[in-house]
């Protein structure tokens, strides 16, 4: 079995390789999905493709596009740490042969991808029926977006806008945006004072 690892994080990259080349799975490796693309074209076709939603090229929900039309057949999946539920079911739609999050266990990670390899479609029944992270009733969460509160959950986490916008698929203009929309919502000046008052108010 053939697969292509896309991600940014070497870390990840690297420990996920170990894993499948224990499984006797041949891994190449790509950083973003021009990396990934250009391998697809200087290689016999692979069973899968593994692409990381947030890394550089992606653009969302593109890049899966991108792949699915250039793959030379392969089969594509999408695998993230933060991508909502809704991003899941869209990519599902598309045709992805699965959606992994990387909270996955190695064992069931690499059953997964053989699974999705012979041809059948995955996504982890526990994530696809997941309530939302925050709360119900939380009054500070109901007063933002879906969107603000991935957004000021990753503030809340110490990352950069440009991380954010890496991690949510979306450019780091609309980030900023979302940041100064929701630093009204909740009565904010400032980044360290949306964290505390998010902290405060036990939203993450």
């Amino acid at each position: 079995m053939r697969v292509l690892i896309a991600d940014d994080h070497d870390l990840l990259r690297d420990t996920l390789d170990l894993w499948f080349r224990q499984e006797k799975i041949d891994v190449t490796p790509a950083r973003d999905l021009p990396s990934a693309m250009a391998a697809v074209v200087a290689s016999d076709p692979f069973d899968l493709i593994l692409l990381d939603y947030g890394m550089p090229g992606m653009d969302g929900l593109a890049g899966l596009k991108v792949a699915l039309a250039e793959g030379k057949g392969a089969r594509v999946a999408l695998m993230s740490g933060i991508a909502p539920r809704e991003v899941a079911e869209q990519a599902l739609d598309m045709g992805a042969a699965g959606f992994l999050p990387k909270t996955l266990p190695a064992k069931s990670l690499v059953n997964a991808v053989r699974f999705m390899a012979m041809g059948e479609q995955y996504a982890p029944i526990d994530f696809m029926t997941a309530t939302p992270e925050v709360t119900p009733g939380n009054p500070l969460a109901e007063k933002l977006s879906p969107r603000e509160l991935q957004v000021l959950k990753g503030l809340c986490e110490g990352k950069a806008n440009k991380e954010i916008a890496r991690d949510l698929g979306i450019q780091e203009p609309t980030v900023k945006l979302h940041m100064k929309t929701l630093y009204r919502k909740i009565g904010a000046h400032n980044r360290t004072q949306a964290a505390m008052i998010a902290k405060e108010a036990g939203l993450f």
